[in-house]
């Protein structure tokens, strides 16, 4: 997800100023003005919104080290840090502590990715230009949490780009601005779904819209329906992972067909159990429609580690449904995220194997072939200028469209290996 230039979390930051707890913070409202959490009170479903303030010696707005010193907080699962232009690029490391609130331990500093834009709507969409949309870091899953901390350092700047100063010692350095109105977004999954009952309502159908209300799974097929498409997997639907159906604007937006499939990682840690998937998932969302500004989640489709494939973007799991998942290639893709961060650490087999079975099914509606090209048109990005056509793998990693790192270098080097395996399940 991050950009190429973001580092790793071992280096050398200077600290904050070592301030003693604070009392409870006071939780603005979301952006969005909707699952907010009153002050002090920890409410179900619901996000705090807490603004940076400078740190260390240079108090000035604008300063390149700002943050939000160690507080208590009402409970919270996931974290991320937005701000208040997406086309701000965020140059610094962005690291937080959490407190359990099970234990009372504080983890060690952990490094958000700056995501700087590789995730979003294409340019000049409706959902690009609502005036919803801000900057953001991924979201970094820490679990159920009552404490936090976080530490904003803005990098180096070359001198043509000049624009703020801090004095360590003797050593002056010039730092990049950092964007301005930024918050840390403190988001409570909330309650699941509850359990589907024993004859609770399940569809057999080509799931080609929307699965039935109340459904909590479309099952799987036990064989290919026509020549060179895969068998569709089993999908835990919307329902199955607790979708806010509240949250997200109702009308859903189609492309044309599913030609390609941008492979991604969720960023969001290694730190989950596969039965706390869904709860994930749900603070994804919430992230990406409070707190990011967005219509809806911005992936097709997600895999956990377990390999369990959920549905994601709203408006059916067979139709081309237009995502959020990689500038400037939106349009005829899909994009499915696998959650976790695979920078250094490698997937699991069966989400690499869930990644093949959802692809050989998904293309397989279009016609698509995973072990071969096809073209798609750009929309605009860093990597190609919008109208050209660009010749791209059916399966691809989103750094393939974007100068981004994702889905990290290990997943990355997997993707050769999903594509065979579902050109073997569609029968090529």
């Amino acid at each position: 997800m991050r950009g190429i230039l973001a580092s790793s979390i071992g280096v050398t930051c200077a600290a904050a100023l070592a301030l003693p707890l604070t009392p409870p913070a006071s939780a603005a409202t979301t952006p969005a003005n909707r699952g907010a959490a009153p002050t002090g009170a920890y409410v179900p479903g619901s996000t705090q919104s807490l603004p940076l303030a400078p740190l260390g010696r240079n108090r000035a707005p604008g300063a390149a080290e700002q943050g939000v010193p160690r507080r208590d907080v009402p409970r919270f699962s996931l974290v991320g840090v937005v701000w208040d232009d997406p086309a701000t690029e965020l140059h610094g490391q962005v690291q937080v502590r959490t407190r359990a609130a099970a234990t009372g331990v504080w983890s060690g500093w952990q490094e958000l990715e700056t995501h700087n834009a590789d995730h979003a709507a294409d340019p000049g969409t409706a959902e690009s230009t609502s005036g919803r949309v801000r900057g953001a870091t991924a979201p970094l899953w820490v679990g159920e949490s009552d404490g936090v901390e976080v530490r904003v350092r803005a990098d180096s700047a070359p001198g043509a780009a000049r624009t703020a100063s801090h004095t360590t010692g003797s050593a002056r350095h010039t730092a990049f601005a950092l964007p301005t109105g930024m918050r840390l977004e403190l988001v409570d999954p909330g309650e699941g779904a509850p359990p589907a009952p024993a004859d609770g309502p399940r569809t057999t159908a080509a799931a080609a819209g929307p699965a039935p209300l109340g459904a909590h799974e479309i099952p799987a097929e036990r064989q290919r329906v026509k020549p060179y498409t895969g068998p569709r997997p089993a999908i835990t639907t919307r329902r199955g992972w607790g979708a806010d159906e509240k949250l997200r604007e109702k009308k859903s937006v189609y492309t044309k067909k599913v030609k390609a499939a941008f492979v991604h990682h969720s960023a969001t840690g290694n730190n989950y159990r596969c039965s706390q998937a869904p709860s994930v998932i749900r603070s994804i969302y919430r992230y990406h429609v409070n707190s990011m500004g967005w219509r809806d989640l911005g992936y097709n489709f997600l895999v956990d580690k377990c390999g369990k494939i959920y549905e994601g973007r709203a408006g059916g799991v067979g139709k081309a449904v237009l995502g959020a998942h990689t500038y400037g290639f939106n349009s005829n893709s899909m994009g499915i995220a696998v959650l976790g961060t695979y920078s250094s650490k490698k997937p699991s087999s069966a989400a690499v194997k869930a990644v093949a079975r959802l692809t050989a099914w998904k293309l397989g509606l279009s016609g698509m072939n995973p072990r071969g090209k096809t073209y798609l048109k750009s929309g605009g990005g860093n990597l190609y200028r919008k109208g050209k056509n660009v010749r791209l793998n059916v399966i691809s990693g989103h750094r393939d469209g974007f100068a981004t790192s994702c889905p990290g270098k290990k997943l990355y080097g997997k993707l050769g290996t999903a594509r065979s395996t579902a050109a073997k399940y569609q029968g090529r």
